[in-house]
């Protein structure tokens, strides 16, 4: 790797997070100084309403590396995650829930996967994809209800056998992010399941790590937003079997 080269980009997807981006900002800054590898922190405001750019623009004299995306529309978080992987620098790019549920240490399990030649590697709660994986602090039943049902429509219709699509944890290297995220096509909650079936579909090696996964009460998500997800999800088989994506077929 050349100085001049960035090896990690950490994309950060924020809509209202006056609240909680500054610990975990605080949080990733801990974690990266202490690592050997050069990196960049990008925050991409989703249009937010609450007082979020003002908390950053104190922050940038105190997080090292910090770049700020602005944008005053709101997208949704599929479409905020794909402008930070398509303009981040890293040669692998992750990205993380701005309440950094799944704690950045998790990295370090990532990071042998990648240099063991994995394309890309998520983090999942289920003991299913990963020995060890667990919610140290759950959702509530019924979103761990809706999420089970949720996940056996996914695996019908677009990614088979990873039982944790949505964790908001998941790192590229930079060839298949700018494979794959120049083509999603979906901007809601539903991104997650695009991304791993266009990995699929592109016999992209994805390497799975088991995380200690803590839930923040104060969730974005919304019960239309899980609907919006099911929608989203038929527009993706759809997507596949029309052919919509390039170099991809069902395989």
């Amino acid at each position: 790797m050349r100085p001049s080269e960035i090896y990690l980009s950490v994309i950060v997807p924020t809509y209202n997070e006056a609240e909680r981006l500054p610990g975990t900002l605080k949080r990733f800054q801990e974690y990266l100084l202490a690592k050997p590898f050069t990196y960049e922190i990008i925050v991409v405001l989703d249009g937010p309403t609450d007082n979020t750019r003002d908390v950053l623009a104190t922050m940038v004299y105190e997080i090292k590396c910090l770049k700020i995306l602005d944008r005053n529309v709101n997208r949704g978080k599929g479409y905020t995650v794909r402008e930070g992987m398509l303009k981040a620098s890293g040669r692998v790019r992750l990205f993380s829930d701005a309440d950094n549920s799944t704690d950045i240490s998790h990295f370090d399990k990532m990071q042998s996967f990648l240099d063991g030649g994995c394309d890309l590697v998520i983090c999942s709660r289920s003991s299913s994809d990963a020995p060890g994986a667990r919610q140290a602090v759950p959702q509530v039943w019924y979103k761990r209800m809706i999420g089970k049902f949720g996940n056996l429509f996914v695996q019908l219709l677009a990614v088979r056998g990873i039982w944790d699509t949505q964790c908001g944890f998941k790192a590229f290297r930079d060839s298949a992010a700018e494979k794959i995220f120049s083509q999603t096509a979906i901007d809601g909650w539903g991104f997650d399941i695009e991304v791993l079936a266009l990995a699929r579909a592109l016999q992209y090696r994805i390497g799975i790590v088991p995380a200690a996964w803590i839930n923040d009460p104060r969730s974005h998500v919304i019960w239309g937003g899980y609907l919006g997800a099911l929608w989203e999800i038929l527009k993706i088989r759809w997507n596949l079997v029309r052919g919509h994506y390039k170099d991809v077929g069902l395989r």
